[in-house]
């Protein structure tokens, strides 16, 4: 079974992409970062590696997508309630972050934005027991 995800995002610098996450709370492995990448720890199980576009690309012979002209994933981030939504939206925009779309459903909530290097996140919360009955 899976016990590790590991998501790797190209990113144009490094400096900046660690500046803008670590305002938004997040923290780094240090044993896993060089001047080239770096390993940012979303909880014990699951991290973003932010490779220099250059060394992203020696993994794959695949064109990184262009973020001006196309989206290649939307990385959602579950938190605890609500609240905590609002506080890491607004973390998020302080530090840079261009919002995409706010939806809330009632039962489901999630704000979109776009980091500094075009990659759309959302963060979301689900009360499962306001979920409507079908």
């Amino acid at each position: 079974m899976v016990k590790q995800i590991f998501i790797n995002l190209p990113v144009k610098s490094l400096e900046r992409s660690v500046d803008f996450f670590t305002q938004m709370g997040f923290r780094f492995d240090e044993r896993f970062t060089d001047e080239k990448a770096t390993s940012m720890v979303l909880n014990d199980s699951i991290f973003v590696m932010l490779l220099l576009e250059k060394f992203f690309k020696s993994f794959t012979k695949k064109e990184i997508p262009d973020t001006e002209k196309s989206v290649e994933a939307i990385l959602a981030i579950q938190v605890a309630s609500f609240e905590e939504i609002d506080i890491l939206a607004q973390k998020a925009f302080e530090a840079g972050a261009t919002p995409t779309y706010t939806e809330d459903h009632g039962w489901m909530k999630s704000v979109g934005f776009a980091d500094p290097d075009g990659h759309y996140w959302e963060i979301v919360y689900t009360d499962l027991s306001k979920l409507p009955e079908k």
